[in-house]
């Protein structure tokens, strides 16, 4: 394959890498993204799961192959996202994230001498919160794997869990830059979009049939509330910091109790009619 793919229309060569994104309802956040990576590569990719708010239209009006999947989960979308993608190089971004013009200036860097040796990539992520022009100067980074080759490693098909699994003995390197995280719309969205991923979770829990002890009830909120604060440095962003970990800790809290609650349902079926209890097994 090729380095160069194509010439846009501002003149700069494309590299040989794939760029997707999965969307649902994001037409107020998905060109900005889009717009800061297009000029990147020659193979952009939104999977749409049922926008109703013009996503889809937005996205092709801006060079993008558009492709509708049912929401299978986190990780069965993205895997379905990186089947349609045409390199074997592959950059993947949520909807609400931007790549800065350092960070793309880094991207191109490292394919300057052709496709790099090191197949993986991590790349830093920070949350921007409204009212903020860029990321903290302190802001917590997530640093997962977003730049890397399909051939080495795939998203893991968790429902939950989006994280590229990498074959064994390949380890990633880092890049410098990190992509703005515009999660937030506002603290009632974003608690909304949490309890919504509290309902997937507790679902995951079940179909793992996975346990988590009841005490936890009593310390999920607390005990989240302070890693988000401190250990996630949300106490740096003063009020509106405050506001995020508590909705942080009241999603994680949500969590417990919803597994809690059907694990007490369960329990109670079993109690009132005792034949619909699992049998032994041959």
């Amino acid at each position: 394959m090729s380095r160069v793919s194509a010439i846009p229309p501002n003149g700069t060569s494309t590299l040989p890498i794939s760029v997707f994104i999965i969307a649902r309802n994001e037409a107020d956040r998905i060109g900005a993204t889009i717009r800061a990576v297009r000029d990147l590569t020659d193979d952009l990719v939104v999977v749409d799961s049922g926008s109703t708010d013009g996503t889809q239209a937005l996205a092709a009006s801006l060079g993008v192959r558009v492709i509708h999947n049912d929401w299978p989960g986190y990780g069965p979308q993205k895997r379905f996202a990186e089947d349609q993608c045409r390199h074997a190089w592959l950059l993947n971004l949520d909807a609400d994230e931007v790549v800065p013009p350092d960070l793309a200036a880094n991207i191109r860097a490292l394919f300057a001498a052709g496709e790099p040796e090191t197949p993986a990539w991590r790349i830093a992520i920070a949350e921007i919160f409204p009212g903020e022009s860029r990321p903290h100067r302190w802001a917590y980074a997530l640093t997962p794997v977003r730049l890397y080759r399909k051939d080495r490693g795939r998203y893991s098909p968790s429902p939950v869990h989006d994280r590229v699994a990498l074959e064994p003995g390949v380890e990633p390197g880092r890049l410098k830059g990190v992509i703005h995280h515009f999660s937030v719309r506002s603290l009632g969205d974003q608690l909304d979009k949490l309890n919504r991923y509290s309902d997937q979770q507790a679902d995951d829990l079940e179909a793992r049939g996975v346990a988590i002890p009841s005490w936890r009830v009593f310390v999920e909120l607390p005990g989240n509330f302070l890693k988000a604060y401190f250990g996630r440095r949300h106490c740096v962003r003063g009020v509106y910091g405050f506001l995020t970990a508590m909705n942080y800790a009241i999603s994680r809290h949500l969590r417990i109790a919803k597994h809690y609650e059907r694990r007490r349902a369960s329990a109670t079926r079993q109690a009132r009619d005792p034949l619909d209890r699992p049998g032994p097994t041959s």
